[in-house]
C-alpha cells in the first residue's frame, strides 16, 4: 500500500520529522501519499449524488487540514499515517453528512451496508451519523477492529491493502472484519436501524 511513484523509506524518514515537529515535513509528506489519498477519497465519494458539495478534492484537503491544524502529531509507521488519515476522512465525512442532515431532515432511506464501500454520504446521512455512534462504542471495547472499520470503510481500503499495513493474513482482516461487522450491526439494530 504505497502511493504511486512515492518512495516508501522517504515516506518513513517524513513520518519521522513530522514527529519530530517538522510542520514542513507535513506537508512534503502529503505531496508524496497525495494521489493515494485522492484514491481512497474517490471510492469514498463516487456515488455520491451530483449535487453533492464535497468532492475528492475538499475530503482530502480537508483531512489534511483536520491533520495539521490538530497540533503535534507523530506516526509511529505507514500504517499509522494511513489509520490518522482514515480518521480524519471519517471525521470530515461525519461533518459533513450532519450538515446536510441539519438542512434537509427526511425520513430513513435505505439500510447501511456496511460492504458497500462507496458511501453516498448524501442521501445516508443518517445512517453515517448512527454508524459513526456505534463505530465509537467499538472503539471502547476494541480499538483495533475499530481502525479496521475506519481503514475498510471510511477510507476504502481493500481487504489486501489492510493486510499489507497491518502485516497478517488476508484472512485474519476478513475475519475481524466479520466481527466488527457483528458488532456495528448489533449496535445499529439497537438504535432502530435495519440490517
Amino acid at each position: 500500500m504505497s502511493a504511486a511513484g512515492a518512495d516508501p523509506t522517504e515516506i518513513t524518514a517524513l513520518l519521522r520529522a513530522v514527529g519530530q515537529g517538522d510542520r514542513s515535513a507535513l506537508d512534503r509528506l502529503f505531496e508524496q501519499v497525495y494521489g493515494e489519498l485522492r484514491r481512497i477519497a474517490r471510492r469514498q465519494l463516487r456515488t455520491a449524488l451530483p449535487a453533492a458539495t464535497l468532492d475528492t478534492t475538499a475530503l482530502v484537503h480537508e483531512a489534511y487540514l483536520k491533520l495539521s491544524g490538530g497540533g503535534p502529531w507523530s506516526t509511529r509507521d505507514r500504517s499509522h499515517f494511513y489509520a490518522l488519515t482514515a480518521q480524519a476522512m471519517r471525521r470530515v465525512l461525519i461533518d459533513h453528512a450532519r450538515r446536510r442532515t441539519r438542512q434537509k431532515r427526511g425520513g430513513r432511506m435505505v439500510a447501511l451496508a456496511l460492504d458497500d464501500l462507496d458511501l453516498p454520504v448524501i442521501e445516508r446521512g443518517e445512517e453515517l451519523i448512527a454508524l459513526d455512534q456505534a463505530l465509537a462504542r467499538l472503539e471502547a471495547v476494541d480499538p483495533e477492529l475499530a481502525s479496521l472499520v475506519e481503514w475498510r470503510f471510511f477510507a476504502g481500503l481493500s481487504v489486501e491493502e489492510i493486510a499489507e499495513l497491518r502485516e497478517v493474513s488476508d484472512r485474519t482482516v476478513k475475519r475481524h472484519w466479520r466481527l466488527a461487522r457483528a458488532f456495528l450491526f448489533r449496535e445499529m439494530a439497537a438504535q432502530g436501524w435495519s440490517a
